[in-house]
């Protein structure tokens, strides 16, 4: 089988982190780097945990180049249910040996694999954007950009209307999906309908990485109920790779997207073309159902997996 080649960029964050270890434990993907953005955390911080996750799944030979340390044009603003280390629960005291290239990185693997890296993207979309402005002949060899984020019929969870990574960098969301590239978006809507309980994570037989899971999701569970309301665990980066790992299980639809950088209330906000007379041109898949049971028992197959 011929794995398919991955960028991985990423602001951990406890659901990034899962994310993280269902993309290497499927065995599917060529992880070619984990680029860390600001986000959930600083880039101190992001960089910090994508480095112990790594070290936790024994992958230390895939690399990781950190990036923007703030938002386009605006300061950083973050999250408040992964806690001040940005993996609550976990606070990893590793060094985060910041490289600063994470944009280069991007590019240069982009021309070195034309048309055959996707980027699947879990925090703000500053490093991507980046790589576009600085590059966009190159970055118009993405093969697809895969990325949690926005809102398309639900309510937001940082202002009315906006999901955390786009209100966090408007500007960098707006480039992304101005830019002519293939694009699939795994929003709130569905992110918000699958949750998973500690007994699922109780359940993963690989002892390690169920001990940690443990440690990291109770809190995040805790504080997520606390600041957002729903109850569970929440997984929104999770189904971003699962959804790409398993697209034949998935129901999408295909819209227009626009990102709202100046209102005064919709900040960040996704807008979809949603009239019947709409244009042609639909710039994004979005992922609006995933099996919930199916992806479950595949959750915990994979990570359940050994060494």
């Amino acid at each position: 089988m011929v794995k398919r080649k991955v960028i991985i960029d990423t602001d951990p964050g406890h659901d990034d982190a899962m994310a993280i270890m269902l993309a290497i434990k499927s065995n599917a993907l060529d992880v070619l780097a984990l680029t860390t953005v600001c986000g959930n955390s600083t880039i101190e911080n992001t960089t910090r945990n994508a480095r112990y996750i790594l070290n936790l799944l024994g992958r230390n030979d895939i690399p990781v180049y950190s990036g923007m340390e703030k938002p386009f044009k605006r300061d950083l603003i973050q999250a408040i249910v992964h806690g001040k280390s940005g993996l609550d629960g976990i606070d990893p005291q590793n060094e985060p040996k910041l490289t600063g290239n994470a944009v280069e990185k991007i590019i240069e693997s982009v021309k070195a694999n034309p048309n055959e890296v996707t980027l699947i993207t879990l925090g703000p979309l500053t490093n991507i954007a980046s790589a576009m402005q600085k590059n966009p002949s190159v970055m118009k060899k993405v093969k697809e950009i895969v990325s949690m984020g926005g809102a398309i019929r639900v309510p937001g969870n940082k202002n009315r209307v906006a999901e955390f990574n786009f209100f966090v960098d408007p500007e960098a969301a707006k480039i992304l999906f101005d830019f002519p590239v293939k694009k699939a978006l795994i929003p709130l809507d569905v992110c918000n309908k699958l949750r998973l309980s500690i007994t699922d994570f109780k359940m993963i037989k690989n002892t390690v990485l169920r001990e940690n899971l443990l440690k990291m999701v109770i809190p995040f569970s805790k504080n997520t109920q606390k600041n957002e309301g729903p109850s569970g665990v929440m997984i929104y980066d999770v189904l971003a790779v699962f959804s790409f790992l398993k697209p034949e299980l998935i129901t999408t639809n295909d819209y227009d997207i626009k990102i709202e950088t100046e209102g005064e209330l919709t900040r960040g906000m996704a807008v979809a073309d949603m009239r019947v007379k709409s244009e042609k041109t639909k710039n994004t898949t979005v992922v609006e159902k995933i099996p919930k049971e199916i992806f479950r028992k595949y959750f915990i197959d994979t990570l359940s997996k050994l060494p």
